[in-house]
């Protein structure tokens, strides 16, 4: 038969229960704090620019949707979001088919085909480059690449221009159009993209590559069977973070778009504007009216932005292989 534990060793336990129970609340009222103060932030952007585009649009001459025209501060106000709308999807979509297949490839050598003392060397460059400001960026793309895109512009002009998308009506000019910008844009979000990946590819179970490789297959059969499928959720979390990124780019676009008020489809004819960068250039010198314009279309690019994130959250819980592990 067993002797009861001393009385001062139950006392011990007792309060170092009590201890790890008082731990447990205070970290679960400070989890749910910081939860609750991030909803409260949120819910203030949202109503102060609700308030502020309430201001504006009441005031508005033109339909805020389909106006091309941005002259809140005329006269007669109009103004309105079609030309900026436009701008901001197209070159963040643009950005990504160039970027999400490079940054997977990328991805891909980093964490399954390079040699560790390249492979780690090599992530250390693409994390970098995450950390280039976006005004060098911007420097960059209007004094360097601006320059050398007069030949794929040509070229595309030559060959993809029955397209209409791809035809150039104006020529010797400088390419400073959205197809520039959506470039410039894949190169910003290509390291955010990357970098979520890799980490992604790396949760891959080893046992899941050793038995598909003991079954016979290639090294790329044994990355398309196993390890892309047990990535993909994480692949689209990266692509909606890098995408989230473009469509709020502000410096950079500002520094190489040539903005104007038309909406053209020719990607490849200077002008078009995005939201974020027509707030930036026109927000200083904006009369009272004008700003609360402004309020509106960021209040437009906000929507926008929750509602991607949302439809990626949507598709990623819907994958029954995800495991938070891969997020």
């Amino acid at each position: 038969m067993t002797s009861a534990p001393p009385a001062d060793a139950r006392g011990r336990a007792r309060r170092s229960r009590g201890d790890s129970r008082r731990g447990d609340n205070v970290f679960f009222n400070l989890s749910r704090g910081s939860g609750i103060l991030l909803l409260v932030v949120m819910a203030a952007i949202a109503g102060f620019l609700a308030y502020r585009s309430f201001l504006a649009l009441g005031k508005n001459e033109g339909n805020f949707l389909t106006t091309f025209e941005w002259t809140p501060d005329a006269t007669e106000p109009v103004f309105g979001i079609a030309v900026l709308t436009f701008g901001t999807l197209v070159s963040a979509l643009i950005a990504m088919v160039i970027a999400v297949p490079v940054a997977v490839g990328i991805a891909l050598f980093i964490s399954h085909y390079a040699p560790r003392r390249i492979a780690q060397p090599f992530a250390y460059l693409v994390d970098l480059l995450a950390a280039v400001p976006s005004i060098v960026y911007g420097l960059w793309g209007v004094l360097f690449l601006v320059p050398h895109m007069d030949g794929l512009t040509s070229w595309m002009d030559q060959y993809l221009g029955w397209t209409y998308v791809f035809d150039q009506s104006s020529t010797g000019v400088p390419p400073r159009n959205l197809f520039t910008v959506s470039i410039l844009l894949a190169i910003m979000v290509l390291p955010i993209i990357t970098a979520v990946t890799r980490e992604v590819f790396r949760q891959v179970p080893r046992m899941h590559e050793e038995a598909a490789l003991a079954l016979g297959a290639t090294r790329w059969e044994m990355i398309r069977t196993a390890v892309l499928p047990f990535g993909r959720p994480g692949i689209i979390s990266a692509s909606m973070l890098g995408l989230g990124r473009a469509l709020g780019e502000t410096i950079a676009v500002a520094t190489v778009l040539s903005t104007n008020s038309e909406l053209s489809l020719h990607l490849l004819d200077p002008g078009g504007g995005t939201f974020a960068q027509n707030i930036a250039l026109k927000f200083n010198e904006a009369q009272p009216l004008g700003r609360d314009a402004l309020m509106a279309s960021g209040l437009v690019l906000f929507v926008i932005t929750l509602l991607v994130n949302g439809a990626a959250r949507m598709i990623i819980a819907r994958r029954k292989e995800y495991s938070g592990a891969a997020a």
